[in-house]
């Protein structure tokens, strides 16, 4: 923390930090947590692997950072691939969220750099409504291109600004928050790997309510894409949620789902259209609708092969 911030007592909270892009998007994000006005007592947590040695060199700069050796990890599929770097995330969330010792625990991407006002927002809404899961507002970083902003539209609209804060079916681990309580209980499904809908949808089962704040607020930076590097990534992340949800489904739904995959792309072109336009961006979707398109198909076609193949 940086000098002469006053730290109150209270509540830990513990933030775990996943490496996507690492190098200075995660100096950028550690130099935002320096920033955190009247914080509560931190602990920061940054899990890398061999792939991502090189984080080890901010240790010097950021003392009040716990960097975190996980050594050589082997994923299912090459690291040189999407599939491959998905698993080094989870594992990595997995990872920091055990060695985490807050009474609450954030799960946060480099690339989703957290307000000045983010770890006291945290506490307080713990604090405020008692709620074991609270998600926040990903916002795009501006300016961006029209492919990067299309790409966080399919991602991340839904967590844009404008929205009221309520109950919600989906928060996401680029800004989430949970209790001990709800991590203590979900151990068994994040050992190895954390999957964020596994876990959601299993403390809703047990009676839990997702929170979705629009004051808990991170803003979305990743580097300039271009469509050769998002294509492959779009399809291998939707495989990977394919796979998730067929976990979960009857023989009966499974093939529900596969039967009607055409109408995927159509239902999501109309689905973030709709919540763009509601959130004042309607006329910048239209002209990004092209890529749009394009990303969701790609997204499509790995979610339903994740459906078929019932593999990661």
């Amino acid at each position: 923390m940086s000098e002469g911030l006053e730290v109150k007592e209270g509540p830990l909270l513990s933030i775990v930090v996943t490496i996507v892009d690492g190098g200075p998007y995660l100096r950028e994000f550690l130099k935002a947590t320096q920033r955190f006005t009247t914080p509560p007592r931190l602990e920061l947590i940054v899990p890398y692997d061999a792939t991502a040695a090189d984080v080890a060199s901010y240790a010097a700069e950021f003392p009040h950072v716990t960097f975190l050796d996980l050594g050589t990890i082997t994923p299912i599929y090459p690291i040189t691939t999407e599939a491959g770097q998905h698993e080094l995330f989870d594992r990595r969330r997995a990872a920091g969220l055990a060695a985490a010792t807050g009474d609450i625990i954030a799960i946060l991407e480099d690339r989703g750099h957290p307000a000045p006002d983010w770890a006291a927002t945290v506490v307080r809404l713990h604090r405020e409504t008692g709620r074991n899961v609270i998600g926040g507002a990903i916002d795009c970083k501006e300016p961006t291109s029209l492919l990067n902003w299309a790409f966080w539209v399919t991602d991340f609209g839904r967590y844009g600004r404008p929205f009221e804060t309520g109950p919600a079916t989906w928060v996401s681990d680029v800004n989430v928050t949970y209790s001990r309580k709800a991590l203590e209980a979900t151990r068994h499904l994040w050992r190895e790997r954390f999957h964020e809908p596994v876990v959601n949808w299993h403390l809703i089962s047990l009676g839990e309510e997702l929170l979705l704040s629009n004051e808990l607020v991170v803003e979305h930076v990743r580097p300039p894409a271009t469509l050769a590097r998002l294509l492959p990534e779009r399809f291998h992340w939707g495989r990977l949620f394919g796979w998730i949800r067929a976990k979960h489904f009857t023989p009966r739904q499974r093939f529900f789902y596969i039967a009607l995959s055409p109408l995927i792309p159509v239902s999501l072109w109309l689905r973030h259209g709709l919540t763009q336009a509601r959130k004042g961006r309607g006329g910048r979707y239209l002209l990004a609708l092209p890529y749009v398109i394009i990303l969701t198909i790609a997204w499509t076609v790995g979610e339903v092969w994740g459906y078929v193949t019932r593999r990661p």
